[in-house]
């Protein structure tokens, strides 16, 4: 939230609006903490809050302060924490062997529903970029470098949810299959391309 403030100032709603948006991709969160958050940053002292009045509806609008923008900085110059992901169809997948065929099966239609639908935000964004419509167009070298490696994963995911999704369908059950010929050949095919 520390790096959307230090665009520009925004209100509740259009911070939580811009974070869904474009940390959707990278770091989601629940709406109720979207809306917190720039709430505990001003407790903090990195955002200062003032009320503005629009039409007859009055809402907070956040900055972020000297201090923030110091935070920050110390934040980005410190090493990264390895990535965490947590992709609950995947965790289902690792466990089908406790279930059945078709939860196995459902677990992977999640996980392609989700890729499908965020591949096809990101590619309505990137063409928004292409039109000059971004909203922070000096930033773009940023973006369009991020949207690489985005536009890729959720393509993996897919391919990834076709492989399986075909490979589940052939089983008779989830439990006791162990090494079979086809997951030898998975196998190799694994280890003799990387």
């Amino acid at each position: 939230m520390l790096g959307l403030l230090a665009l520009r100032s925004w209100t509740g709603y259009e911070l939580t609006q811009q974070a869904r948006r474009s940390l959707a991709f990278c770091w989601q969160k629940e709406e109720s903490v979207l809306y917190e958050e720039p709430r505990r940053l001003v407790a903090r002292g990195l955002a200062r809050s003032w009320r503005e009045r629009e039409g007859g509806r009055s809402r907070n609008r956040y900055e972020i302060t000297d201090e923030g923008r110091a935070a920050l900085r110390e934040w980005l110059a410190r090493r990264s924490e390895p990535p965490r992901p947590q992709l609950e169809p995947l965790l289902r997948l690792t466990f089908a062997d406790q279930g059945g065929v078709d939860d196995a099966l459902a677990a992977l239609a999640t996980l392609r529903e989700w890729a499908v639908g965020m591949h096809v935000k990101g590619q309505a964004m990137l063409r928004e970029y292409r039109s000059g419509q971004a909203p922070f167009p000096d930033r773009m070298h940023i973006n369009v470098l991020n949207a690489v490696y985005y536009m890729g994963m959720l393509q993996n995911a897919i391919a990834f949810a076709d492989v399986a999704e075909k490979e589940i369908a052939a089983w008779d059950r989830t439990n006791g299959l162990g090494m079979t010929e086809r997951t030898r050949e998975i196998l190799d095919s694994l280890i003799d391309g990387g």
